[in-house]
């Protein structure tokens, strides 16, 4: 499980290997990661919106952004937490991913930046 406190946000990741398949005549390698959000500060906060930045071992990089996560838009009271699970899907068996959530403190109206940190996809078979 990779972990990192920002600004009193915990994020918590663990990612799983899903499995191969075959798309326009090329192996795809399918990834699921659960994150867990708690929220560690004082203060109730919101997460508008998400940046991913996702890197694969072919050098390929991609930059995801929007809105949520998940569809949705969590308050976080403190000591609560928000899970969600979503997945990617590379064209390497290996690749990393990293980025950050834009949230608000609700009590102050303030945004602020919470650091998602990197994390590896690997497919179980191509570990050493």
């Amino acid at each position: 499980m990779i972990e990192q406190i920002t600004k009193g946000i915990k994020i918590s990741i663990e990612t799983e290997f899903e499995g191969t398949f075959y798309k326009d005549d090329c192996i795809h390698y399918a990834f699921s990661y659960e994150v867990v959000i708690e929220n560690q500060s004082p203060e109730v906060a919101q997460l508008i919106a998400r940046k991913w930045n996702i890197m694969e071992a072919l050098n390929e990089n991609e930059i995801v952004i929007g809105e949520g996560v998940v569809g949705e838009k969590p308050v976080l009271i403190p000591g609560e937490r928000h899970t969600y699970t979503s997945g990617c899907v590379l064209k390497s068996p290996f690749g990393t991913m990293k980025g950050s959530y834009l949230m608000v403190n609700l009590s102050n109206s303030k945004q602020f930046k919470v650091t998602i940190p990197t994390f590896k996809l690997s497919a179980s078979f191509a570990q050493n």
